[in-house]
């Protein structure tokens, strides 16, 4: 396993585990490799300074293993179902506009009628996303995938 610092387009970084080198390459020219910020598959490995484990012997360093993570193996449908809200999230960023954490603002003007409707995404804490549902506000959650944070 290898872990890299990566950055997107939009600079923004973030760091993710590939079983190797090759794995982050054909991942990323799949468009696999995705910012967990913006949805951008513009991204690159960061400049990474090289961690190297102690020399004192009987204490075993905490950066030598990687971190166990979540693991599930999926059945057909759940495949299918994962295949399907990845599309959707494709559609999203595809077809709408990046607002970044103006989300809150804009769908305000958009449903107050400050400003023209159209579709658009970005980020919104919790609470905000409650109060614009309060509001009277559609609004959908993006489904975050696994992936989408390699």
């Amino acid at each position: 396993m290898i872990k890299y610092t990566l950055v997107c387009d939009k600079r923004h970084a973030f760091e993710s585990w590939f079983a190797g080198s090759d794995a982050y390459d054909k991942q990323a020219k799949r468009g696999l490799v995705t910012c967990p910020e913006c949805g951008s598959a513009k991204v690159e490995k960061a400049i990474m300074a090289p961690r190297l484990s102690g020399t004192r012997k009987g204490k075993k360093s905490s950066t030598e293993t990687p971190a166990a993570a979540p693991v599930a193996m999926l059945s057909p449908q759940e495949q299918e179902l994962r295949s399907k809200l990845k599309e959707l999230r494709e559609h999203i960023t595809k077809n709408a506009d990046y607002v970044g954490k103006e989300f809150p603002e804009e769908a305000r003007k958009m449903h107050y009628g400050e400003t023209e409707h159209r579709s658009i995404y970005g980020e919104a804490s919790l609470d905000a996303a409650k109060e614009l549902h309060e509001e009277g506000i559609e609004l959908h959650a993006i489904p975050m995938l696994p992936d989408d944070k390699n």
